[in-house]
């Protein structure tokens, strides 16, 4: 039985059109030097020029803003102290990002959490809280009886949505209000926004611990630096915001909104739905496809995070879930020494909306209101705050994709699918949404094309 992955790394291949045995893949088809264009210089577009490097083939990478890495985002906070206002984890079977950062010699460092609960303004620590047994084994089996399931099993489950899966496998009371709380937290949405296959793949194909196993020392914008210097920082050109596309018989042009044109044989475009769909296509994109990027929803996620004069959660590997407005809590400099250390609310969906809208003072308040009562007066700890709302990105609208029901199957396809000389990538086509490790994945499978 093929896993999500295995199916999606077929998809690849068949969306642009073509079937290629491995042996075929591993042979040049052409000498002709081609050069690329590369929209995007996140870490698909980084990693896509990193293969390109490899192989020989001269490439530019256009990027609209002032800087490299995408949605990584590392930020430092305080003398010593860095958080991840964007992509954030690196999973035990990450293996790209594992092995880009072996090449680098970057450290990861396990960035595990236990999680505490606050529940009907109940607090239980890491290890005193949980599902009911009845619920345990009833997931359990899921997971198992996953492993079983065809292709057309994972299309009837794609129909529906997680929370009406959940339910309708006994899911009830404490523990789907509990599945609420820490499953939307992985998806960025409520549990009744996403569809029931992209769900209970990820849980049924990740590490046990979700894939929120490590992170960068340093940050995680040191993979894209590393990545930067590697393939040449004198072929990233930033402030090259790319307003019109002109695909040709045998070449292609591209129109920057500061006057620029640049020619070339192909391009690789790695940016979210809303910056694809902003840009003058011509000829025009698809229907299909114009339809796909219309209608794929990005999640809103709101980090909200507070540097404090003492960790007073005291544990490093701290994190917790709340049913309040904050949400979801984590310590965000775990491995990095100082007395000084930053909590990150991470509120998601409409929560995420509420809260980016709110003045510091607010959001210090509703913080302070949702963990004083069990951890005591924090306000006076806290020294600086720093909120960011992916919501209203101008480029992406959102943290990254989320695929609802009816939309792995449909959507999908029609966003991987090559048009004429541009082929397509970025987490949103990656076979799980919101990792790193789908953006390089997805970055290097369309340089292999080309």
């Amino acid at each position: 039985m093929s896993s999500r992955r295995t199916f999606l790394q077929q998809g690849a291949l068949t969306a642009a059109g073509i079937w290629l045995s491995p042996a075929l893949l591993a042979q040049p088809i052409s000498t002709k030097k081609t050069k690329v264009i590369i929209i995007g210089a996140g870490l698909a577009g980084l990693a896509a020029a990193h293969k390109l490097k490899q192989k020989g083939i001269d490439f530019t990478i256009l990027e609209s803003q002032n800087r490299f890495g995408g949605r990584v985002f590392s930020f430092p906070i305080d003398h010593g102290l860095v958080i991840e206002l964007g992509g954030e984890w690196v999973g035990e079977s990450h293996t790209r990002m594992r092995e880009l950062c072996g090449e680098f010699q970057l450290e990861l460092q396990n960035n595990q959490m236990d999680s505490h609960l606050i529940y009907k303004d109940e607090y239980a620590a890491a290890g005193k809280w949980g599902y009911s047994d009845d619920w345990q084994r009833k997931f359990k089996k899921i997971i198992e009886d996953y492993q079983q399931f065809s292709e057309d099993d994972k299309r009837k489950l794609d129909q529906y949505d997680w929370w009406h899966f959940l339910v309708n496998n006994g899911c009830e009371g404490r523990d789907l209000d509990l599945r609420e709380l820490t499953d939307s937290t992985d998806f960025g949405e409520s549990i009744r926004h996403v569809s029931a296959f992209a769900a209970l793949a990820e849980y049924a194909e990740s590490s046990e611990k979700n894939e929120m196993d490590l992170k960068i020392a340093g940050g995680n914008g040191m993979l894209a630096k590393k990545l930067a210097e590697k393939i040449g920082l004198q072929n990233i050109l930033l402030q090259h915001k790319v307003g019109r596309i002109v695909q040709q018989k045998d070449k292609v042009q591209v129109f920057c909104d500061n006057g620029k044109m640049f020619e070339a044989d192909k391009i690789i475009c790695t940016l979210p739905t809303f910056a694809i769909k902003k840009i003058d296509w011509q000829p025009e994109l698809p229907p299909e496809k114009v339809e796909a990027i219309h209608a794929l929803q990005y999640a809103r996620i709101n980090k909200h995070a507070m540097l404090f004069g003492k960790r007073f959660w005291q544990a490093e590997s701290f994190d917790l879930v709340t049913d309040q407005l904050p949400h979801y809590f984590y310590h965000a400099t775990k491995n990095q020494l100082s007395e000084k250390g930053v909590l990150i609310s991470y509120s998601i969906g409409d929560k995420a909306a509420v809260v980016a809208n709110q003045s510091a003072a607010w959001n210090a308040g509703e913080i302070s209101r949702t963990l004083e009562p069990h951890f005591g007066e924090i306000k006076s700890l806290l020294l600086r705050q720093e909120n960011f709302y992916w919501g209203n990105n101008d480029y992406s609208q959102g943290a990254y994709a989320l695929y609802g029901p009816g939309q792995w199957f449909g959507l999908r396809p029609k966003l991987a699918q090559a048009f004429l000389h541009t082929h397509f990538a970025g987490e949103h086509l990656a076979d799980w949404q919101g990792f790193m490790e789908g953006a390089i994945q997805t970055g290097e499978s369309a340089a292999e094309l080309i």
